[in-house]
């Protein structure tokens, strides 16, 4: 068991997560985790009460032999948790402060939300990479199937499907190619609006997908240029991997996709390409990636203005997928 306390004037709370690797049986594993949390920072307030229990069942042994054959997870998880969050209108007005409220899952439209999320997860993992950190070799496929509200109550009803799939392939000693797709989309039981929380809108773009653009950046828009969100998603990269010097590496790459605002309504994507640099350390690659776009949006709005330039510069440690 793990608890974490704290008090102070921006957050105060506890959280507590408890892990059993052999219960209810010898080949499942039991994950529970539960808060009590309030945040009352200068821009907003935000509290958030409840907790998952997550049950987990390995389908291959650990060892040498899941080095070289394909391992695959399932889990089975619930979530119950509330939320209520107001934001000044202070924040609201600073349009370079809206990357951050996004990332927090708070609504910068209206200012203010609250709801109760009860959801049922289904997650198969199944893949045959020895390193996800710093794949070289192998792929990995996942799946994940949410469905919240109906039968079990809260104040959101949806229905959520991804599928994510990475494919590592290597060229002589060194050099290698990655390639990964991943798509998604989220089915509302009636008004989106009402029955879809902000925090599981689909935004692209930053360090680890559209790199050409920056965080949440890619994504519908309101009819001023600003990135609202949307409920379908694709995006695809391929990277071409290859050592310069030492610890020192370079990779090409391709980005490409898009989201849309309709249930599994798919159309034109969004691409970009660029270089990057890999530095080995012992806690994974640190890397700089230079993405350009090839076909910018022509309203978008950054930080309040209509965006200038069509490349980003992102720093990051850990490959980009």
């Amino acid at each position: 068991m793990q608890w974490q306390t704290q008090w102070s004037s921006l957050d105060r709370g506890i959280r507590a997560n408890f892990r059993q690797p052999a219960f209810p049986l010898p080949k499942y594993g039991l994950t529970a985790s539960a808060q009590v949390w309030h945040n009352d920072e200068p821009a907003y307030t935000l509290d958030t009460q409840g907790g998952s229990v997550t049950i987990e069942r390995p389908l291959a042994k650990s060892g040498p032999s899941s080095q070289r054959n394909p391992t695959t997870t399932l889990l089975l998880t619930y979530a119950n948790q509330f939320e209520t969050y107001q934001i000044t209108n202070e924040a609201l007005e600073d349009l370079s402060f809206r990357p951050t409220l996004i990332a927090l899952g708070l609504d910068p439209r209206t200012g203010q939300g609250r709801g109760r999320l009860s959801s049922l997860d289904f997650d198969l993992h199944r893949g045959t990479v020895q390193n996800e950190v710093n794949a070289k070799t192998g792929y990995v496929a996942s799946l994940h199937l949410e469905q919240a509200g109906k039968e079990l109550q809260g104040d959101f009803d949806y229905w959520e499907t991804t599928l994510e799939g990475r494919y590592y392939l290597a060229l002589g000693r060194q050099t290698s190619i990655a390639v990964r797709a991943r798509g998604g989309s989220i089915d509302p039981w009636g008004n989106p609006e009402v029955n879809v929380p902000f925090f599981k809108r689909y935004f692209l773009g930053g360090a680890n997908s559209l790199r050409g653009w920056g965080r949440f950046e890619v994504a519908p828009q309101s009819g001023s240029g600003l990135p609202i969100g949307g409920f379908t998603q694709f995006e695809s990269s391929v990277e071409l991997r290859a050592p310069v010097w030492g610890n020192l590496s370079a990779v090409a790459f391709l980005d490409a996709g898009n989201v849309w605002t309709r249930t599994w309504q798919f159309g034109s994507l969004k691409y970009d390409v660029g270089p990057g640099l890999r530095y080995n350390t012992p806690i994974g690659p640190i890397r700089v990636d230079l993405g350009y776009q090839l076909n910018p949006y022509p309203s978008l709005l950054v930080n309040g203005e209509p965006e200038s330039r069509h490349f980003r510069v992102h720093f990051s440690i850990g490959q980009a997928f």
